[in-house]
């Protein structure tokens, strides 16, 4: 319960949002489906509500900074994405030119992807090409490496090509003036906004939670206009847990003590559930993500549906941050990605780093089961098992929202208006 029993005052901002359905939805007319109402109520709710990241400070990264101090400070604040301020511009620079785009582990995941490319075409891979030519590796390939947005159709890895079999690949390339000396701003090309679709103070949580699911942003920026900067950055970390805090309130007990099933969840038939079996190359679980637009995938056992474990895109950091922990490995399966990082992590437990837990849930789960179980890990991904532990479908946070609320008809308008053309060098 997000209240004291007899007390009515909530007990976190994001209670507090809770409250403000709750008013609304009393109100609302009573002809209208639960759907409707929902809609409505947080169509009059401002996203200028939601309670900003905990320090309270939206994490920035410049353009010059080097992509090993990106990654680096991505893993230390466990974020997916930054955005990135332009070195170059002007201190009164509205927030459009401030920044140039959001860097992400996505976008990272594409720049290597285009290192282990080059490795696979090549027969005898000269790891001093990759230290010495960084000014001929940076080409527009590069420049897909952003926001999340590009969907290069790489070819499949086969188990034999030199980036599969080569434990020291990651060693070398992190340890090579090409990592070192690539900036965030060389692979930041091509971005579908400009640069990047953010929401300004006034726009609704309506709004917000459609582009979250819908429209499948990672996260939103909201701008302050007046302060030429980003004010807040919602996450989908962060509506689960504005969601999980407000348990105990009428709207949500009425929507998330529904069982998974009696939601018609999870959407995806288990035959079209994107997943890696233990034996293939950890690299290939990166590119079926990229591929296929999705932030996580299950490792499941050779030949079974059996999930073992599962793996994010963000855990393309610990192939960056720790990559002598696979120097001795012939082969880096998805099965050897797993086990090396929780020997790491248990070796390091201080200072560990979050490997993406595999959480799973049953059919006859309820959505606010699911919910707390998500927010509990700080994930927004669950994996629905039966009784054997075979996969049998996956639940995220858009396939919760989804649930929550619906796109009116024409309700975006002119809002996409801003949209630029990609560039011609673009890879999407």
């Amino acid at each position: 319960m997000v209240m004291e029993e007899g007390c009515q005052t909530p007990r976190s901002p994001e209670a507090k949002v809770g409250m403000q359905v709750e008013d609304l939805w009393d109100i609302q007319e009573p002809q209208l489906s639960p759907t409707e109402k929902l809609n409505a109520c947080f169509e009059n709710i401002p996203v200028s509500d939601f309670p900003p990241a905990p320090s309270n400070q939206v994490i920035e990264i410049k353009s010059d900074a080097t992509l090993a101090e990106a990654v680096k400070l991505l893993s230390q604040h466990k974020i997916l994405g930054a955005p990135v301020v332009d070195v170059d511009a002007p201190e009164d620079a509205s927030w459009i030119d401030r920044y140039i785009g959001i860097v992400e582990f996505a976008g990272i995941v594409v720049w290597i992807l285009h290192q282990s490319e080059k490795m696979e075409g090549t027969a005898a891979f000269d790891f001093d090409s990759l230290i010495t030519g960084a000014e001929n590796i940076l080409s527009p390939a590069l420049a897909a490496a952003v926001n999340g947005v590009s969907s290069p159709r790489f070819r499949s890895m086969h188990p034999e090509s030199p980036t599969a079999t080569c434990g020291n690949f990651f060693e070398t390339l992190t340890s090579s003036d090409l990592y070192k000396n690539t900036t965030v701003r060389d692979i930041s090309g091509s971005f579908r906004w400009a640069p990047f679709l953010a929401l300004q103070k006034s726009n609704s949580f309506l709004t917000m939670l459609l582009l979250l699911s819908k429209y499948k942003m990672k996260s939103v920026p909201v701008v302050d206009l007046g302060e030429y900067k980003i004010a807040n950055i919602i996450t989908q970390s962060a509506v689960i847990h504005m969601l999980e805090e407000c348990a105990g309130l009428h709207w949500f007990e009425s929507w998330g003590s529904k069982k998974l099933f009696e939601l018609g969840l999870p959407l995806m038939k288990p035959n079209n559930v994107i997943q890696v079996a233990e034996d293939e190359p950890v690299l290939q679980a990166f590119k079926l993500m990229r591929q296929n637009g999705v932030g996580g995938i299950p490792v499941v056992e050779s030949g079974g549906r059996r999930a073992i474990g599962n793996i994010s895109i963000r855990d393309i950091q610990f192939l960056l941050i720790a990559p002598e922990i696979y120097r001795d490995y012939r082969s880096i399966t998805a099965k050897n990605f797993l086990t090396s990082v929780r020997k790491y992590q248990g070796e390091h437990e201080k200072n560990s780093l979050f490997l993406s837990d595999m959480v799973t849930c049953r059919r006859n789960n309820s959505l606010k089961e699911v919910i707390m179980k998500l927010d509990s890990k700080k994930i927004h991904r669950i994996y629905v098992v039966d009784d054997m532990g075979n996969l049998e479908g996956v639940i995220t946070l858009r396939d919760i929202i989804s649930k929550l609320v619906h796109e009116p008809r024409g309700y975006f308008g002119d809002f996409f208006d801003g949209v630029l053309p990609l560039p011609a060098n673009s890879r999407v």
